[in-house]
């Protein structure tokens, strides 16, 4: 029986860093529509749902989904777990790839690699990133449920999704990376800054249109050496 694989982008306005960052420019497109149009190239998934939530503030976000003709679903916005829950529950989803609106330039190379490796293996969890700190992690609705089985919610469960089934030692799980073999110079691409903003727009007004591949912005970062040191100094917000 064929199983139904849908993308969700969790993404909202009120980001404390860069807020209104889902939709700011680079290169004169919104963000989220660089993320889709790379992302919509993917060969193994069958929708990409914009999870966004019930914030007016977020109205604008539903507003870019109806005009572009994209999927959504509003729902919590400080309970990420129950939004991407809910989300994927509407949409009669089996195999859930979880992406974050900040990994604008994620390639659909790399999620199609991340969804191949869950199915062909008997992973409860696979997780792929690249050296540019953009990751794809693929589950089932089943395990994501799971996670509420005999115990409350803590705050990591809320805000990042899936801490437990890559802590709690009581899943199957894969962490692997993508691209390693390309020697990327240390920049990492996620849109939470100016300076990551400053970034992405340099790179995306290098390219023609938005589908260019992880090697040629390798390449062009070290043609441009001076473009890693823009967010460099930039702490990156963890799990802690």
């Amino acid at each position: 029986m064929l199983k139904t694989i849908n993308i969700s982008i969790e993404v909202r306005m009120t980001s404390t860093r860069l807020p209104g960052k889902t939709l700011k420019l680079i290169n004169g497109k919104p963000a989220l529509e660089i993320m889709v149009n790379r992302v919509k190239h993917t060969k193994l998934a069958n929708k990409i749902i914009i999870a966004t939530t019930t914030n007016c503030e977020d109205d604008v976000i539903v507003e870019w989904c109806k005009i572009n003709n994209v999927n959504y679903f509003r729902g919590s916005e400080n309970n990420v777990y129950e939004r991407v829950l809910k989300t994927h529950q509407k949409f009669n989803t089996d195999i859930i790839v979880e992406l974050t609106g900040d990994c604008i330039l994620i390639t659909a190379e790399l999620v199609d690699y991340a969804i191949q490796l869950y199915l062909d293996n008997d992973y409860e969890y696979v997780s792929v990133s690249d050296p540019g700190s953009m990751s794809a992690q693929v589950y089932s609705l089943k395990t994501l449920k799971s996670v509420t089985h005999n115990r409350e919610l803590e705050y990591l469960d809320k805000e990042h999704v899936t801490p437990y089934l890559y802590t709690s030692g009581k899943y199957k799980i894969l962490l692997t990376k993508m691209y390693e073999d390309l020697d990327c110079p240390e920049v990492s691409f996620p849109l939470d800054t100016k300076q990551d903003l400053e970034i992405l727009d340099k790179i995306c007004k290098n390219f023609d249109n938005f589908s260019f591949s992880f090697k040629e912005i390798v390449e062009f970062i070290k043609k441009n050496p001076d473009i890693s040191k823009i967010n460099k100094n930039i702490k990156r917000k963890g799990l802690t």
